[in-house]
């Protein structure tokens, strides 16, 4: 029943989302199936060329040491969509859960919450993250909290003002009043009526994040070699731009269309939600 309703949902989409979701769908499954589909280990020395074109042997050509473009490109859209995932995962359930903390605590703790947070996101977010990488370096583990600490304030601010305005609705004054809980008015009177917008907000939190990610990798301070995210293959392929090689060119697409198919699905969801 539940798979039905979603592709009814889906086919209600106008083309541009549906596009979206066909690129959204791709990209998740490169991510769980990629890295079994490629030809050559991520890491070797396949061709005797570098920055060779595309051919039989190598789809997408080989880099600036003769590695498969295509066999890292599979491995790296993982790291990509995988840690821009659990990143915005915990910057959700955070942000999210400070929110509904505030507005059902007392008057004080909501405006410590909100200092706090206003604080925070008063700091652009890559000069945030470049402090907090040098500081902790860069570890997979780390990288992921630190990008998901960055954008906690923005979904704090966005939840609470759906959460205080939903506060001050009458069922939830009448769940107040017959002596529910805060917890009870948090997660079950407020909690599913911001669900919603709550998805449009994390989707753009997501695309943020791949380019949060591929910006920090780009300049040196994302993943470390061996690991290479969609970043990392471009920073270390930029030597080949002036000749056009698919090194470069292939994992910048790839961002490009990974958070163009992110946006369009959102706008069209949301454009649905509103008619």
């Amino acid at each position: 029943m539940r798979a039905t309703t979603l592709l009814r949902a889906a086919r209600r989409l106008p083309v541009s989302g549906k596009v979206g979701l066909a690129l959204v769908l791709f990209w998740i499954a490169i991510a769980l199936v990629g890295p079994l589909l490629a030809p050559y280990a991520p890491g070797a020395f396949v061709s005797e060329e570098v920055f060779a074109g595309m051919s039989a042997r190598f789809w997408f050509g080989s880099d600036f040491l003769g590695r498969d473009v295509l066999s890292r490109l599979l491995m790296g859209a993982r790291f990509t969509v995988g840690l821009s995932a659990v990143a915005v995962a915990i910057a959700a359930s955070l942000g999210t859960g400070l929110a509904l903390t505030a507005a059902v605590a007392p008057r004080w703790l909501d405006e410590l919450l909100s200092r706090a947070m206003d604080t925070l996101i008063s700091i652009p977010s890559k000069i945030f993250a470049l402090v907090l990488v040098a500081a902790f370096g860069s570890s997979l583990v780390l990288l992921t909290m630190i990008v998901a600490i960055t954008y906690v304030p923005g979904n704090f601010r966005i939840a609470r003002s759906l959460a205080v305005g939903l506060a001050r609705l009458d069922y939830v004054e009448v769940a107040r009043a017959r002596g529910e809980g805060r917890v009870h008015l948090a997660l079950v009177e407020m909690l599913p009526n911001m669900i919603r917008p709550l998805m449009a907000d994390i989707g753009l939190r997501f695309v943020f994040i791949v380019l949060l990610l591929s910006g920090l990798s780009f300049l040196g301070l994302g993943l470390q070699p061996p690991d290479a995210d969609l970043g990392s293959l471009v920073r270390e392929n930029v030597s080949g731009l002036g000749e056009g090689a698919p090194a470069i060119l292939v994992p910048a697409i790839a961002i490009a269309s990974l958070t163009v198919g992110v946006n369009l699905l959102i706008d069209a969801a949301t454009q649905g939600k509103a008619r």
